[in-house]
């Protein structure tokens, strides 16, 4: 059966779905393809899937306000019905270590107060009282363990931190892809898995359709990339690479799994936390575990893939180092003989911040580089693409007069050109997984 939807979207991860989602709402008869087997099952499903809104930036920061109404509202959002199995929004806040390394923060609590997000400031005695497993020696700036002065206080202290308490995490992010995907299906919206793009096929400079990897042609006018760490592959299939001043690829990155300190129940009375003094994130873990990310300190070679398929899916000593890094701040962490965790792709832009565009030809879109930050912004990324598509498809030149986009929740707009595939080098992002 030939089939000619509006738009096909390349990807059903987080992002995929929900931009499948807004624009079968919005009327589009969209088919979304997937090399994986099941919904989600991408670098989604590898995601801490943490909500928080501290970045580094005025917009990023507006962005993920506005996102973290969505999680709150999920069955609202989705409209799937109370018996919908769906993925939970844990709500535990987080807090974020004042340090050198961020300002201490000055930035990020001038961004929050602009947007009137609720915000607190925690002395020491506070972030002991809340975390009794925590020493605030500081290690700064973070090392590697061959390092001899590995795991020695550098003899000060971590005076504070900054809570956010509309911050959390999402318990099962696979799922959360799944029930965007079955929310747009109520609208229209129709997905094929299993199947892989071999050509974006164009003329004139537009988008005519894609031939998949068995030959089958499927004709569309639109098309838009949101294939994760495959993201530059895509690109490269249509030609648009050269127009693009922020390019992406695929970077390897492990999150280590380990059990909290007896005694503690971190389930319960833990919460996210960002560490810059030991360059690491963590988040609670079903059954008093405590998931331990990275946060690219300048001492760690970035592991680049040179493609989304063949890179090394093995524990390594990244593993090792990520759990002796927290086991600084936690003394009474175990760190367990079995290496346990997650090793995934994130798709890094050039400066770590998402590119949400069009491109050089007629009818190919882009929502990528989303950089293992930008999980949490998917419903609102989905509404800024779905926005953008019908801006551009209506005759709006992007490009020259960048479409401004209102927020629904926040009533705040943002210049979307601030996602440009052409803007400079932003120099206010961290250029590491924060933003």
């Amino acid at each position: 059966m030939t089939q000619t939807p509006d738009a096909i979207i390349i990807g059903t991860g987080v992002i995929g779905t929900a931009i499948a989602f807004e624009m079968a709402k919005a009327g589009w008869k969209t088919l979304s393809l997937d090399r994986n087997s099941q919904i989600g099952h991408g670098s989604t499903a590898g995601s801490c899937a943490i909500i928080r809104m501290h970045y580094s930036t005025f917009d990023g920061t507006a962005f993920a306000w506005e996102g973290y109404h969505y999680w709150r509202d999920w069955s609202d959002y989705l409209g799937l019905g109370a018996d919908a199995d769906l993925a939970q929004f844990k709500e535990c806040g987080c807090l974020v270590m004042k340090t050198d390394e961020n300002g201490h923060l000055a930035k990020h609590l001038e961004n929050s107060r602009a947007l009137n997000i609720p915000v607190e400031e925690w002395d020491a005695a506070k972030i002991t009282a809340r975390l009794p497993i925590y020493s605030l020696d500081s290690f700064s700036p973070a090392k590697r363990m061959d390092d001899p002065d590995f795991a020695k206080p550098n003899g000060s202290h971590l005076t504070g931190g900054v809570f956010w308490e509309n911050a959390g995490y999402v318990t099962d992010p696979a799922l959360s892809s799944q029930n965007l995907a079955d929310a747009a299906r109520l609208h229209g919206a129709d997905f094929r898995m299993g199947v892989e793009v071999a050509e974006i096929l164009q003329a004139g400079g537009k988008v005519t359709g894609v031939k998949l990897a068995d030959g089958e042609v499927i004709e569309t006018p639109v098309v838009i990339n949101v294939a994760g760490p495959g993201s530059a592959h895509i690109n490269g299939l249509a030609g648009v690479l050269d127009d693009m001043t922020i390019q992406t690829r695929p970077l390897r990155q492990e999150v280590t799994h380990v059990p909290a300190p007896d005694g503690f129940d971190f389930d319960t009375n833990g919460m996210v936390v960002s560490d810059s003094d030991i360059s690491c994130y963590i988040r609670p873990e079903h059954g008093n575990n405590i998931l331990v990310g990275s946060e690219d300190p300048p001492c760690d070679p970035h592991q680049w893939a040179v493609n989304d398929t063949d890179y090394n899916r093995d524990f390594t000593d990244q593993w090792t180092t990520q759990a002796m890094r927290y086991g600084q701040r936690v003394p009474s962490l175990g760190i367990p003989s079995k290496a346990r965790g997650v090793v995934d792709l994130y798709d890094a832009s050039t400066d770590w911040i998402p590119i949400y565009d069009k491109s050089s030809l007629g009818g190919f879109y882009m929502a990528c580089g989303s950089s293992g930050n930008q999980y949490k912004n998917a419903p609102i990324a989905g509404k800024l693409m779905a926005a953008l598509v019908q801006y551009v498809e209506d005759g709006g030149d992007h490009d020259a007069t960048p479409m401004q986009f209102n927020m629904p929740y926040t009533g705040h707009v943002i210049d979307a050109g601030f996602y440009s595939r052409r803007r400079e080098i932003n120099e206010e992002s961290s250029f590491s997984v924060l933003g």
